[in-house]
């Protein structure tokens, strides 16, 4: 029960880390999250709610990437597994204990695009300060990858263009 309330404190100090950020406006420039074994940076003005995980309504005829729709303050959105979509492998299944610490982050809704990716574990707000070295997106990466930054542990972190992944034809196309 310590962990349960331990995790929505957490979620709390980020919302409202979330919500100064965006009004300040530098004060952080991402929100970092971990899917698949690897760490990721979404530009906080792309980035919209944080909700725990819930249950997905599976939906057929759908690339393994896309994990169902779940029903999140009422509103209908498109769960996609980040991890499997980057990697192109077909989602990992986890127990409903392993799920405890995953997440659902929306897109902005300037994107227009109704949708929330899901991430293994939130990371917290990163700011430019936070990394000591970048380099450019490789030639062979995706689009939507942005730069490549290493931080103060030397940990490798990818930053994600949430825009430019909700324009992808790919990422549109859910049908199998």
């Amino acid at each position: 029960m310590a962990n349960r309330q331990a995790l929505r404190e957490l979620q709390t100090r980020l919302a409202d880390r979330l919500q100064i950020a965006r009004t300040q406006g530098v004060a952080a420039s991402w929100l970092a999250v971990e899917a698949g074994g690897q760490k990721y940076l979404f530009p906080l003005a792309q980035s919209g709610e944080i909700f725990p995980w819930v249950n997905t309504q599976q939906v057929p005829y759908t690339q393994a990437w896309f994990a169902g729709v779940a029903n999140l303050r009422g509103g209908l959105f498109g769960v996609v597994d980040l991890a499997s979509y980057v990697s192109g492998h077909p989602p990992t299944l986890k127990t409903e204990l392993a799920r405890s610490d995953s997440r659902l982050v929306s897109l902005n809704t300037a994107l227009e695009v109704n949708c929330v990716l899901l991430v293994d574990r939130l990371a917290g707000l990163r700011k430019q300060d936070a990394f000591t070295d970048f380099s450019e997106r490789a030639a062979d990466a995706p689009e939507f990858f942005g730069n490549r930054y290493v931080d103060l542990n030397g940990a490798s972190w990818q930053e994600i263009n949430l825009q430019l992944l909700a324009q992808q034809a790919h990422f549109l196309t859910i049908g199998a």
